[in-house]
C-alpha cells in the first residue's frame, strides 16, 4: 500500500506541475504578443501532451514500420526455433537406422531414405546429459524453456522502462538487436552444448521485441482515436486496432513463408549443417533489419517525466488489478499452446508416420503460412459487418481449432489424403492468425493509459510460454497424433469455456481501464437532462 501511495504522490505532483505550467501559459496569453502567441500555444500543447498522455496520430511511415517488424520477427516462433534449430542440432549426430529400415515409415508406408533420416535425426534421443537422454526436439524445448525463465525478470524491467522515461525504446531495441546477433554464429561450433545459450538469448530478445511491438500498437490506437473515448466511438477503436493487428499478423506469416521455403531448399543440399547455418544467419539479419522499428518508435507515455528507478516493482503485476486483462492472458496462453501443438504434432505425424512426399510437406508449409495472407485481410471487413469484438473472434479461432483436432483424432488411424490435409491446413492457419491478432487486441483494450508496457510484457511472456508448452507436448508424443491433437482439443475447449463463463469482455475491460467512458456525447452536451432522467 505504501508503494502504491508513493506512485500516486508522484503522479499527483506531476498533475499539479501540469496545472501550474498551463496556468502560466494562459496568463501570458492574456496579454498576447503577436510574435510569440503561436509559440506559446505550441508550448502549452506540448506540455499537455507530455503530462496528459496524449498521443500524436501515427504517420503512414510509422504504421508501415510497425507492420514491417511483424514481417521480420513473427517467424522466430514459427520457423526459427521450432523448425530450424532442431534440424541444425540433428545434423551434429550420426542418425541410427530405425528398426523397420530406411525405406518404410513407422506405419509401413513407403518412404525415402532422406526423409526418414531427417525424422530419425529429430526424434532419436542421442543427447546424453546426467544419465538422461534427449532428442534434438527435446533439447530445443529445454533451451526454449530456459530462455522463457530468464526473460521473466528482464521483461519486468523492460515493462517499467517502456511505461516510464523519455526514451523507452532504447533498452528494448538494444536487447532485441543483441538477440538477433546470436543467430549469426549458430553453426560456428558443432556441439549441442552451445545451443541452450544461443536459443535462450534469442527467446529472451524475441519476447522483449514482442513486448515493445505490442505496446506500440496500443499507443498508435490511442493516437488514432484518443486516450478516453465515448461509448459510441468504441466500434471505431475496435476497427482500427483489428485492421492494424490483422495486417501485421499477415505480414508475419509472409516472413514465415520466406524462411520455411528457404529452410526446405537448404535442407535438400549436400552439406545440411552448413546450409541450415546460412538460413540462421539470414534469419538474424532479417530480424536485425526489423529492429529499426523499435529504435524509431519513440512514443513516451504520460509518465515520461517519472524516472523508471522511482517506480515500485508492483507496477509490473498491476495487470492483476484488472480482471478482464488478467483473464485475457489465459486465452493467450491456451491459444498459443493449441496452435503450436497442432502444427508441430501434425508435421511430425505427416513426415514420420504417413511419410508424405517432401514436395507435399513444402506445399503444406506454404499453405499454412501463405493462406493467412489472403484470409486475414478478407476477415476484417467481415468482422466489421457482423460487429464481432475481439472475444467473439477468439471464440471463432478456438472453434476452428476444435474442429480440426476433432477430425484429426477421429481419423488418426487412417491414411490422410494430401488434398484433405491441405484443406484443413488452410483452416487451421486462419485460426492461428485470428487467435494471435485478436488475443493481442483484447489485452490492449483492457490496458489503462500509462501501463501499456507492463501489460504488453505479460502478453509477450505468456504467449512465449504457451508456444513452448505446445511444442514440448507435441514433441514428447512424436510418433502418434493422439497426444498433440488431444492436448490441443482440450485446450481449445477450455479456451472457449474461459472466454464464455469468465465473462471476459473487451468493452467492459476498456471501461475499467479508463479507455472508454460509459457516457455518450449527448450526455456530456446535456448534463442537466441526463441528471433529471
Amino acid at each position: 500500500m505504501a508503494e502504491t501511495t508513493d506512485v500516486e504522490g508522484v503522479e499527483g505532483s506531476e498533475q499539479g506541475r501540469l496545472s501550474r505550467v498551463l496556468e502560466e501559459e494562459v496568463t501570458d496569453l492574456e496579454t498576447p504578443d503577436v510574435h510569440s502567441v503561436s509559440m506559446k500555444l505550441e508550448r502549452a500543447k506540448e506540455v499537455y501532451r507530455e503530462y496528459g498522455g496524449i498521443q500524436d496520430k501515427p504517420s503512414k511511415g510509422e504504421v508501415i514500420l510497425w507492420c514491417f517488424y511483424g514481417l521480420c520477427s513473427y517467424f522466430l516462433h514459427t520457423v526459427l526455433i521450432p523448425i530450424l534449430f532442431p534440424l541444425i542440432i540433428s545434423q551434429i549426430f550420426k542418425t541410427p537406422e530405425p528398426w523397420q529400415g530406411w525405406e518404410k515409415s513407422f506405419e509401413g508406408f513407403s518412404c525415402t531414405k532422406k526423409d526418414m533420416e531427417v525424422y530419425q535425426g529429430l526424434t532419436s534421443k542421442l543427447i546424453s546429459v546426467s544419465n538422461t537422454n534427449f532428442s534434438a526436439l527435446e533439447w530445443t524445448s529445454v533451451s526454449w524453456f530456459i530462455g522463457i525463465i530468464l526473460s521473466a525478470p528482464v521483461l519486468g524491467i523492460i515493462g517499467i522502462n517502456l511505461d516510464y522515461g523519455t526514451q523507452p525504446q532504447l533498452i528494448a531495441g538494444a536487447v532485441t538487436a543483441l538477440g538477433a546477433i546470436f543467430c549469426l554464429p549458430a553453426g560456428f561450433f558443432k556441439t549441442y552444448w552451445i545451443f541452450p545459450p544461443y536459443i535462450a538469448a534469442i527467446v529472451l530478445a524475441a519476447t522483449v521485441g514482442t513486448a515493445s511491438h505490442t505496446r506500440s500498437l496500443g499507443l498508435m490506437v490511442r493516437g488514432f482515436v484518443g486516450s478516453t473515448i465515448h461509448k459510441s466511438e468504441f466500434t471505431s477503436r475496435q476497427g482500427i486496432a483489428s485492421r492494424l493487428s490483422l495486417y501485421a499478423t499477415a505480414a508475419g506469416f509472409l516472413g514465415s513463408v520466406i524462411f520455411s521455403t528457404f529452410t526446405y531448399h537448404m535442407l535438400r543440399g549436400p552439406d545440411e549443417f552448413t546450409s541450415l547455418w546460412i538460413v540462421a544467419i539470414f534469419s538474424g539479419l532479417m530480424w536485425l533489419t526489423g529492429v529499426v522499428h523499435i529504435f524509431t518508435a519513440n512514443r513516451p507515455s504520460g509518465n515520461s517525466t517519472i524516472s523508471p528507478n522511482s517506480v515500485p516493482k508492483t507496477h509490473v503485476v498491476s495487470i492483476f488489478s484488472y480482471p478482464h486483462a488478467a483473464g485475457s492472458l489465459a486465452s493467450v496462453f491456451l491459444s498459443s499452446m493449441t496452435t503450436m501443438s497442432i502444427f508441430t504434432g501434425g508435421v511430425l505425424f505427416l513426415v514420420g508416420q504417413l511419410c508424405l512426399e517432401p514436395r507435399t510437406i513444402l506445399f503444406i508449409w506454404l499453405t499454412y503460412f501463405a493462406f493467412p495472407l489472403l484470409s486475414l485481410p478478407i476477415l476484417h471487413p467481415l468482422q466489421q459487418f457482423i460487429r464481432a469484438d475481439a472475444v467473439k473472434m477468439q471464440l471463432l479461432g478456438f472453434l476452428l481449432s476444435t474442429v480440426i483436432t476433432g477430425f484429426g483424432l477421429y481419423y488418426r488411424h487412417k491414411n490422410w489424403q494430401s488434398q484433405h490435409v491441405l484443406l484443413f491446413t488452410a483452416v487451421q492457419s486462419t485460426a492461428n492468425g485470428v487467435l494471435h491478432a485478436f488475443g493481442r487486441n483484447l489485452l490492449l483494450d483492457c490496458s489503462p493509459p500509462g501501463k501499456e508496457g507492463a501489460f504488453a510484457a505479460w502478453f509477450s511472456w505468456v504467449r512465449a510460454l504457451g508456444t513452448c508448452v505446445g511444442f514440448t507436448l507435441a514433441t514428447a508424443g512424436a510418433g502418434t497424433i493422439g497426444r498433440p491433437f488431444g492436448v490441443a482439443f482440450c485446450a481449445s475447449i477450455f479456451g472457449i469455456l474461459v472466454l464464455i463463463f469468465s465473462n471476459i469482455s473487451n468493452y467492459e475491460g476498456a471501461v475499467a481501464a479508463g479507455n472508454v467512458s460509459e457516457h455518450s456525447e449527448k450526455e456530456y452536451e446535456n448534463p442537466d437532462q441526463t441528471a433529471s432522467a
